[in-house]
C-alpha cells in the first residue's frame, strides 16, 4: 500500500469514528416521551417527603411534580437540557397520622377522641354523650378506621410508614360501570 492510500484509509477511518461517537442531541417535546425514553423520577433527585412518605409536593388533586432524565442524546424543549417535570400519582396527606387514629379508636374510642381527632366533631360528641354507642360504635369504629375507610375529613390521606399497610379502595360512582361483554 501506498503511502497516499495509507493516509486516505486512515482519514475515512477517523472520519466514521468521529461520526459514530459525535451523536448528535435530538431536541424534543419530552412530555410525550414513551417509557424507556426517560428515568422519572431522576435518580439524583430526593422526592420522597420523610414526614408524609409521600413525594414532595403533593397536591389535593393527587399529583406531585418531580424532576425527569431524558434518555441520552435527547434535549427536552421547556429545559434545554435532559431534565424535565412530570406530573406523577401521589397521596395527598394533611399530616394524620394512621397509628394514632387507630390508638384513639382502640383506647379513647368510647368518648369520641378518634373522631375528634379525624375532624368528625358531631359524631364526637355524639360518642362522647352515649359512651361509644354502648361501645358498639366504639368497636365499629375501630373496624372501619383499621380497614381505612374512615378517613380524615378533609379528604386527605393517612400519613403511614413507607412500608405500612396501604390500602387503595376502589369506589363505584356514575362514571365506573361494568361494560357488557359480547360473545365473538
Amino acid at each position: 500500500m501506498s503511502h497516499s492510500t495509507q493516509l486516505f484509509s486512515g482519514l475515512i477511518l477517523l472520519s466514521v469514528i468521529a461520526l459514530c461517537n459525535g451523536v448528535d442531541a435530538y431536541e424534543i417535546d419530552c412530555s410525550n416521551l414513551r417509557m424507556g425514553q426517560y428515568i422519572c423520577p431522576h435518580p439524583d433527585y430526593d422526592f420522597i417527603d420523610p414526614k408524609t412518605q409521600q413525594p414532595r409536593g403533593c397536591t389535593k388533586e393527587n399529583k406531585a411534580k418531580v424532576l425527569c432524565l431524558a434518555a441520552d442524546g435527547l434535549i427536552c424543549t421547556e429545559t434545554k437540557n435532559n431534565t424535565f417535570k412530570k406530573d406523577i400519582p401521589c397521596k395527598w396527606t394533611n399530616g394524620y397520622s394512621f397509628e394514632t387514629s387507630l390508638l384513639l379508636s382502640i383506647f379513647l374510642g368510647m368518648f369520641g377522641i378518634d373522631r375528634f381527632y379525624l375532624g368528625y366533631p358531631a359524631l364526637g360528641l355524639l360518642k362522647l354523650s352515649t359512651l361509644g354507642f354502648l361501645f358498639l360504635g366504639q368497636f365499629a369504629d375501630v373496624i372501619l378506621i383499621a380497614t381505612q375507610i374512615v378517613g380524615p375529613a378533609d379528604g386527605s390521606h393517612y400519613v403511614m410508614p413507607y412500608y405500612g399497610a396501604g390500602i387503595n379502595i376502589i369506589r363505584s360512582n356514575n362514571f365506573t360501570y361494568r361494560v357488557p361483554q359480547y360473545d365473538c
